[in-house]
């Protein structure tokens, strides 16, 4: 299993960044989303349920998507997903935005990877750290980027 907590500090409003993880911006963090649709309850409630697809180069994957939690208070954001991806991984990730101040936002990004089967929990002990860490890094450069438009 491979597990990742990462924080930082981004100049932008609590409100502006939060907006970034509504279904309609979903594309904007996540590009490699091509569709994000609801399928159960709505997208603040948990237990709500989305049907994505993904696009890795030429594979394309779609799989259900579940909030675990979702929190939306003046001071703090959160939202947490899991999902299984090709039948093989078992991701887990959640969100977190704490309100600094008036112009800065705490940014949380935790997640874990899991193997479900053999294959899956093969291909992420072949894996790197050093490659997860980067693709964690990018999603949170992302993020900040996105959020400072």
């Amino acid at each position: 299993m491979i597990q990742w907590q990462e924080e930082r500090v981004i100049p932008v409003p609590i409100e502006k960044v939060w907006e970034l993880f509504l279904d309609k911006h979903i594309k904007r963090t996540m590009p490699k989303v091509e569709e994000h649709t609801l399928i159960e309850k709505t997208e603040t409630e948990v237990g709500a349920k989305h049907q994505q697809t993904y696009r890795e180069g030429k594979r394309v994957e779609t799989y259900i998507v579940e909030t675990l939690a979702y929190e939306d208070k003046p001071d703090r954001k959160h939202k947490q997903i899991a999902f299984v991806l090709g039948k093989a991984f078992e991701i887990n990730l959640s969100f977190t935005l704490e309100k600094v101040d008036e112009t800065h936002t705490r940014f949380i990004y935790a997640g874990h990877n899991k193997g479900v089967n053999f294959v899956g929990r093969a291909m992420l002990k072949l894996g790197s750290e050093k490659s997860n860490n980067k693709v964690v890094q990018e999603y949170m450069d992302r993020v900040e980027a996105e959020s400072m438009k």
